[in-house]
């Protein structure tokens, strides 16, 4: 059965937005009407439902919640990249990680990588804590990866990329930390379990109240903000600011700036604070 359907209406949009809005915190303007039209069309071929209005009425009456999930990851940006901005992870690596073996490594370093997508991030933060852990055989780390996609995450937690995908992660670092695929698996890498093991992955909502029981070290939260509006982004930097221990690290996207946010942050590298 060929489902085809009216193109979404203005009203319809605003109500989506605002559904979105509510549970997402995310931001839909004026101009992502034609995207949300496309990415909530294939849901509807999906569901084969014949129209935006009933899709809406649809995600309104599921009382499992499932479908506004389905409708969240429909809406959210999920590009993403080993070694992504680059210089975070080498001020990471300089600065941060020896500050914290100058201080003695009290206790387990924790890092929280927020919206981590289909999991590049992440992994990319095991290999440099990795790293820095053989140097220094008594650090102990844990990631909190989380995101309010299931999609990703899904493809987080399977941690099997294309070879191209990999391209930034240096030769001799992806034959210690990636395993080739063969036969059916061929052009494929799979992470090894060092990598994949201090990784914790669990779908998460921005907006709803933090889970950690002990503060954060690190945080990574980049390129999210930009979908949301100045009021969110006030209140997300003041959660991250509350989620981290005194002398903690916030990092944010290139493309970001708390510049029009009141923060209690001093910043120290290109988008990256420290409390």
């Amino acid at each position: 059965m060929v489902v085809s359907y009216k193109p979404l209406t203005d009203k319809l949009f605003q109500q989506f937005s605002a559904l979105v809005f509510q549970h997402a915190g995310i931001f839909l303007k004026p101009e992502k009407k034609e995207l949300l039209n496309a990415r909530i069309g294939k849901r509807l071929r999906q569901c084969q439902i014949a129209s935006f209005q009933e899709y809406y009425d649809y995600v309104l009456n599921d009382k499992s919640g499932e479908e506004l999930i389905h409708l969240i990851d429909a809406v959210s940006t999920n590009f993403t990249s080993f070694y992504r901005e680059k210089t975070h992870f080498d001020f990471l690596a300089a600065s941060v990680l020896r500050e914290f073996a100058a201080r003695g490594m009290p206790g387990e370093f924790s890092v929280w990588s927020a919206a981590c997508s289909s999991g590049e991030e992440p992994y990319t933060l095991s290999i440099v804590l990795n790293e820095f852990a053989v140097r220094e055989p008594k650090f102990r780390f844990a990631i909190h990866a989380t995101d309010i996609s299931t999609k990703v995450l899904a493809i987080a937690q399977r941690g099997v990329y294309a070879l191209d995908k990999v391209q930034t992660v240096p030769p001799e670092l992806l034959r210690r930390y990636f395993q080739r695929g063969r036969g059916k698996s061929e052009g494929y890498v799979k992470v090894k379990k060092e990598l994949s093991r201090p990784i914790s992955f669990r779908r998460f909502n921005l907006m709803d109240s933090y889970p950690w029981r002990a503060e954060l070290d690190v945080i990574f939260c980049r390129n999210v903000m930009i979908y949301f509006n100045r009021e969110t982004q006030q209140q997300l930097v003041d959660k991250f600011y509350n989620s981290l221990k005194p002398g903690g690290y916030l990092f944010i996207g290139h493309s970001e700036s708390l510049t029009a946010i009141n923060h209690r942050f001093n910043q120290v590298t290109t988008t990256g604070y420290k409390k």
